[in-house]
């Protein structure tokens, strides 16, 4: 077999949920990659329902023509963002770097083989949005049946090429930061720059697409999809392929990204070595300047060893930071611009007195600050290294304190700040605010406290690259999902609540809720905790 083929395959093996689950003999392990099959299932389901019902409304008002570009224009967006939040853990200083370099094989041809697992691990997604798109094509167009294989194998193709450029994005992102001596603060940096952009694009595209009519809104992104399609030439191409049987059409879509993945891989192979090298290397100070070292207590130096383990990181960076940084961002936005301009955007300019909101302003602050608590995933990044704390003269309590004292320094100066813009703007009374910073300030508690359950509880030690904690473990799935959607019917159950009893009274049961809460959880944590500790001074005795 093909080398490459070879190092494909095994990568796949190596972290096929399937194959663990037919191989292991942990009990709790395949149950927990049969509940995350579940729970992907779900998500799968759940985009086909909305990709089926905008077919339907495109169908309706007689702009099907349009599906086989939003169909195109879906996957190469969506392959375009992940690909790009992925490039630094999948292709630049990932875990397994050391091994696979000493094969003999090219460098192009791992960093290729990396693209395509990458493609593949994500290509359910893709394929999802593509069938669900045809359903409801086929529906109303009534196409030829030569267009459906054509379409599938189309849409299997679709998102090489943004996920090609999104890659060469990371690689310029790794070349550019890899020149530095702080390395991941200029990748994270190029990093949220992007993301924040891409947050702001969407209240861009709804500001321009924002009408009462949902005929006009359909015809508005039909037009456009099609503008968007003249620019993007391989949108453009799977159009005409499917809905004229274009055969330049196609071989323009496939010759394309074959070539495009050869010159990508060309070019990123003649420096791969040297990058890596050099994002896992750090430079020297020439000059040094002897100093008093400092003194911490163990939970405290717990709690700076998370921080740098956070700052070593621009994937964990990014996705348990950008929840602090958005909170800040949308307090200062509304200090310059006014709570009442943003209600009008939020609600389409429906007639809402701000004042209706204040009670919902610490779960609306908490939305962000609580999106992902690094609680959560910070025990399963020990990794491999676990073995290191497990050996240390330190109750497992200290350490999972040390990693809650962390999170609340991080997550408390956010929402005070974001609470206080929001309060200001929205002229709250000086004893209200205080209330709502109490309210605060147990929400982070919680959410600290509750993410550690999940971490303990959901640890998983056997990832092969950090993004399968950080983005995809169970841990902060379980820890996020349900957290979300609470927090959003608490701010709708606060509104209705404050329009019909004293809102210092509200916020003092919200408050003493999520006191007990945060106890409770706390709590928990220390007994799972002390359990692991158990466990650990019995296999030591053993």
């Amino acid at each position: 077999m093909n080398n490459g083929i070879v190092l494909l395959r095994t990568l796949l093996l190596s972290t096929s949920g399937r194959n663990i689950r037919r191989h292991s003999t942990d009990k709790k392990k395949r149950r927990r990659i049969i509940g995350s099959a579940v729970g992907v299932v779900v998500l799968y389901a759940m985009l086909m329902a909305l990709c089926v019902a905008m077919c339907i409304g495109f169908g309706r008002i007689g702009l099907v023509r349009a599906v086989p570009e939003m169909c195109a224009l879906m996957i190469s967006a969506l392959a375009f963002v992940f690909t790009l939040f992925k490039t630094n853990s999948y292709l630049f200083n990932f875990r397994e770097y050391d091994m696979l370099m000493s094969l003999p094989l090219e460098s192009r041809t791992v960093a290729g083989c990396k693209f395509l697992y990458m493609y593949i691990k994500s290509l359910a997604w893709y394929a999802s949005i593509s069938l669900a798109m045809l359903i409801g094509y086929g529906v109303y167009a009534r196409p030829s049946w030569a267009i459906y294989p054509v379409w599938i194998v189309l849409s299997l193709l679709l998102p090489l090429i943004p996920m090609l450029i999104a890659s060469f994005l990371g690689f310029l992102i790794a070349r550019i930061s890899s020149g530095f001596r702080r390395t991941n603060a200029i990748q994270t940096v190029l990093t949220l720059i992007f993301t924040l952009a891409a947050f702001s694009l969407r209240f861009v595209i709804e500001d321009l697409l924002r009408n009462n009519r949902v005929e006009a809104t359909l015809q508005a992104a039909s037009a456009l999809t099609g503008g968007a399609s003249r620019v993007y030439l391989p949108a453009a191409w799977f159009t005409e392929a499917v809905t004229k049987g274009s055969m330049s059409s196609m071989l323009l879509l496939a010759g394309v990204s074959i070539a495009l993945f050869s010159a990508v891989f060309a070019v990123v192979g003649r420096s791969y070595r040297s990058i890596n090298s050099a994002l896992k290397s750090h430079a020297a100070a020439r000059r040094f300047r002897m100093s008093a070292q400092k003194q911490r207590g163990v939970v405290r130096a717990i709690a700076f060893k998370e921080f740098r383990r956070m700052t070593g990181s621009t994937a964990y960076l990014v996705n348990a930071g950008i929840g602090v940084i958005l909170a800040a961002l949308v307090g200062l936005l509304t200090l310059v611009i006014g709570p009442d301009r943003i209600i009008q955007v939020v609600t389409h300019d429906a007639p809402v007195d701000p004042t209706m909101l204040h009670p919902a302003i610490p779960f609306i602050v908490y939305f962000f600050i609580g999106m992902v608590a690094t609680t959560a995933c910070s025990p399963s990044l020990e990794g491999k290294n676990y073995w290191i704390l497990q050996s240390l003269p330190i109750e497992k309590k200290t350490v999972y304190q040390g990693k809650m004292l962390y999170n609340m320094a991080m997550t408390v100066p956010f929402m005070a700040f974001s609470t206080l813009c929001l309060c200001v703007a929205g002229k709250v009374p000086a004893v209200e605010t205080a209330l709502y910073l109490l309210l605060g300030l147990t929400l982070c508690a919680f959410s600290t406290a509750w993410g550690c359950v999940c971490g303990i509880k959901h640890m998983r030690l056997d990832w092969e690259n950090e993004i399968e904690v950080i983005k995809q473990g169970a841990a902060v799935a379980i820890y996020m999902l349900p957290n979300m959607f609470v927090v959003m019917g608490l701010a709708v159950l606060s509104v209705v609540l404050g329009l019909r009893m004293n809102r210092l009274l509200l916020a003092l049961i919200f408050t003493a809720a999520a006191t007990l809460l945060a106890a409770l959880s706390y709590w928990r944590a220390m007994a799972l905790a002390r359990r692991d500790t158990m466990k650990k001074r019995k296999s030591g005795t053993t």
